[in-house]
């Protein structure tokens, strides 16, 4: 039997059926599936799925937020046989079109969302529906209905390791989505290496809540748990989030940057940084006090703590060690099957993303750019060959469009995105994740995008965070200007930040400023506000209000 995603939920369908594989909460109850009911589950759906007759390898859209169905819906999608296209929960109707036709969907498996009849309109007549009613999504077929009807699908599809597996869309902080492939060896390969080198422990405990449709939780927490036998945990609501997470107290936990942000605002709201250094001080105290908010964070039994996605601030590093909070960033992307960098427990360096995986070629290009190749690389974008062609050079090598440096020991830094370089209007290019990342160390800020297109120095434009919110003009514009005082010496005089430009609204999934992964869409950012940048620029002030 060859190594699949699906060959190993079957492995331990066999050796475990009795042990917690999924917990999904309802109304405050935990509902528990064991690998045995679970299979069980599968197999009908897989069977259902079958019925329809679609030919082999056609692809199956998968619309929900994480939940235990979607963990069995991507099981019965490939145990089907089929192709999967997972979406990302929180996008409109018309992106869902344009993903369901361009991929071809057949038939799309609908579960938790927030508010599925918006969306609803913007699957195509010919797709099926298949609807979970357990989370009120009343379909022409059922998924309870299937389990009823449907016996358990004896013979699972035997995958291939060059067998194309799933078609990814970006989320893309950059124009329309691209379908991302990746086979079935591209999976292994990175799971079966990374499990290994990263000393993943078997049957781990786990709790999904950043996107399944994302690469990063998809390998990471959902696939690497099944290879390694995991239990899997989720969210029931926002609300409920922190009091789900405790419940779990997961051995890995994966997080972005404005996670570990809001979590160290939750902490400092109660725990106020004096008295947390007062009580930090005292050796048998501070022992008490850091397992104390670790437990209530949800992460007493984490052993392995990531942060990725988007850059992190050092300053946040060295706080959450302070409090016994170890967290080693990484980064990958979609296209590299985030078969990348890492740091390690045990070789951790604070605002670099680690050493390469084993395996993993890395080269740094002329213009800066940083180039990966490794057995988890994409078979390319999805009817889109110039593209593809474009995505790799004449080596084979990736090409990431993010910039960076290596170290003479071979730790990556990432410095900014190739394309988010401008030049303001003195002709100097600017790189503008650094000097964001230092802006935000700030508390009051939530978000940060610098720009400069048209202006002699470059300026920030900032979203408050929920302890900004709390202050007056006045604090604002002394904590702000404090910042600008802290930042610009450490930085070139033509990077040097002119303004702060305080936004009215906040940005978000779901007006379109951010990523689901909660990252700046700087190209949406600047197209809203770029004709404001001279008007902003001539205000009086270092602060100034959109």
């Amino acid at each position: 039997m060859s190594s699949s995603p699906l060959n190993q939920f079957l492995k331990w369908e066999k050796e475990i059926p009795q042990q917690l594989f999924l917990r999904q909460p309802f109304n405050g109850q935990w509902k528990t599936w064991t690998y045995q009911q679970a299979g069980d589950e599968i197999r009908r759906i897989a069977n259902g799925i079958q019925s329809l007759g679609f030919p082999q390898g056609s692809k199956v859209a998968l619309l929900s937020k994480n939940c235990a169905h979607w963990i069995m819906a991507d099981l019965a999608i490939m145990m089907a046989g089929h192709v999967s296209v997972p979406l990302y929960a929180t996008i409109t109707a018309s992106t869902i079109h344009q993903i369901l036709e361009h991929s071809e969907s057949k038939l799309i498996i609908v579960g938790k969302l927030d508010d599925y009849s918006p969306q609803r309109q913007g699957i195509p007549a010919n797709v099926v529906k298949l609807g979970v009613a357990a989370y009120g999504v009343d379909e022409d077929h059922s998924w309870e209905q299937w389990v009823k009807q449907f016996e358990p699908l004896k013979n699972a599809y035997s995958w291939k390791g060059d067998d194309l597996l799933t078609i990814m869309y970006t989320s893309g902080t950059t124009g329309k989505p691209k379908g991302v492939m990746h086979s079935v060896s591209a999976f292994d390969s990175t799971l079966s290496n990374a499990i290994q080198e990263l000393g993943i422990q078997i049957h781990p405990i786990l709790f999904s809540y950043l996107p399944l449709s994302h690469i990063a939780e998809r390998l990471g927490i959902e696939l690497m748990g099944i290879y390694q036998g995991g239990n899997f945990s989720f969210p029931e609501t926002l609300e409920s989030f922190p009091k789900n997470l405790s419940d779990t107290q997961p051995t890995h936990f994966f997080a972005v940057p404005r996670i570990w942000a809001k979590f160290q605002e939750k902490i400092l709201e109660k725990l106020p940084q004096k008295k947390l250094n007062t009580l930090l001080a005292i050796p048998l105290v501070s022992t008490l006090i850091k397992n104390k908010i670790k437990k209530g964070l949800g992460l007493s039994r984490a052993n392995q703590i990531f942060s990725g996605a988007a850059p992190i601030s050092v300053d946040l590093l060295k706080w959450y060690q302070s409090i016994g909070v170890r967290i080693l960033q990484a980064y990958g992307m979609t296209e590299d099957c985030v078969y990348a960098h890492f740091n390690r427990p045990e070789n951790n360096r604070h605002g670099t993303v680690g050493l390469p995986l084993k395996g993993l070629s890395v080269k740094i290009a002329e213009n800066g750019e940083i180039r990966v190749k490794c057995p988890g690389l994409t078979l390319g974008y999805y009817k889109e060959p110039e593209m593809t062609k474009e995505l790799f050079d004449e080596e084979g090598y990736l090409k990431t469009g993010d910039q960076g440096q290596i170290s003479s020991d071979g730790f990556l830094t990432i410095t900014g995105r190739v394309k988010d370089l401008f030049k303001t209007d003195k002709g100097k290019y600017i790189a503008p994740a650094p000097i964001e990342m230092r802006i935000l160390s700030n508390t009051d800020l939530e978000q940060a995008c610098v720009v400069g297109m048209g202006v002699p120095q470059p300026m920030a434009l900032v979203v408050l965070s929920a302890n900004g919110k709390t202050k007056t003009k006045e604090q604002l514009i002394q904590s702000l200007s404090a910042t600008l005082e802290e930042v610009n010496p450490a930085l070139e005089s033509h990077e040097h930040v002119e303004k702060m430009v305080v936004m009215k609204h906040d940005w978000s999934v779901e007006n379109n400023l951010l990523t689901p992964t909660l990252k700046v869409k700087r190209n949406e950012v600047e197209k809203i506000h770029l004709p404001n940048y001279p008007k902003w620029y001539n205000i009086e002030g270092k602060v100034v209000w959109e």
